[in-house]
């Protein structure tokens, strides 16, 4: 496992032909990676990063002849936000890790809320490796564990407020505040426009609202660089960072 290196050279196949090819002879139970940021420097990288990341897993899986577990890290929060929404390389960056579980046999660690917006290495990799491991029990083992937090499954607009269930909730939903309230949401109308939104837990499900918005279409949650975010299950697994727009 390695990430990157401003001291390594980064002519395109180096690293590969020096790090990962020599390993391709020998059977291997799977693979962890824990990168992203270099390709977070702006937004052209980070939208390559949809199309880079699952190529990379595909064709190591090609060169070794089986389709080996893959787990990675999702980008840990680092750097400041803007007072309003605002789209970011990092929450693309996040999105593409995201989507990249449609491959099979891929497993995430969310580490958004164990970051530090003036560090890009973060201290805190006990619960890394904590959410790592369950992603391996699960993935690569087959164990009957819960090894996510809540993810988006679907929405529903009702009333003007939008309605999210969601998948991997575990034991139940858990806001981590005293008072019940959940921050991280932001919602949109037609107009693309996101705004801060209002939220409340309805059983598993989460309403989301804006009393300035009448016609809400869109929903982003912890979509920044060091969100605040604090919907977890209550295997204290944070939800992962998600849209529910394609724009």
């Amino acid at each position: 496992m390695y990430g990157f290196n401003p001291m390594m050279p980064v002519t395109p196949t180096v690293l590969f032909n020096a790090m990962i090819e020599p390993l391709i002879p020998y059977i291997i139970k799977g693979a962890i990676w824990y990168q992203g940021e270099s390709n977070a420097d702006n937004m052209q990288e980070a939208l390559q990063y949809y199309s880079l990341f699952p190529a990379m897993i595909n064709d190591w899986r090609k060169k070794w002849g089986y389709d080996f577990p893959f787990l990675f890290v999702q980008l840990a929060g680092y750097q400041a936000d803007k007072p309003e929404p605002d789209d970011y390389p990092w929450a693309r960056l996040r999105d593409a890790q995201y989507k990249t579980l449609a491959l099979p046999n891929t497993g995430m660690a969310v580490a958004i809320d164990i970051g530090n917006e003036k560090d890009i290495h973060p201290r805190n990799k006990q619960d890394v490796g904590h959410r790592l491991a369950l992603a391996a029990m699960k993935v690569a083992y087959d164990e009957n564990v819960v090894y996510s937090g809540p993810t988006f499954s679907n929405m529903k607009v009702e009333d003007g407020k939008i309605r999210l269930s969601f998948d991997n909730t575990g034991s139940g939903l858990w806001i981590k505040d005293k008072y019940g309230y959940i921050r991280g949401f932001a919602i949109a109308g037609d107009d693309k426009k996101f705004v801060w939104a209002k939220a409340f837990r309805d059983g598993n499900d989460v309403i989301v609202y804006s009393g300035s918005m009448e016609k809400p279409v869109a929903v982003r949650y912890n979509w920044g660089n060091t969100p605040d975010g604090n919907l977890y299950n209550r295997e204290n697994l944070p939800a992962v960072p998600f849209r529910t727009d394609d724009w």
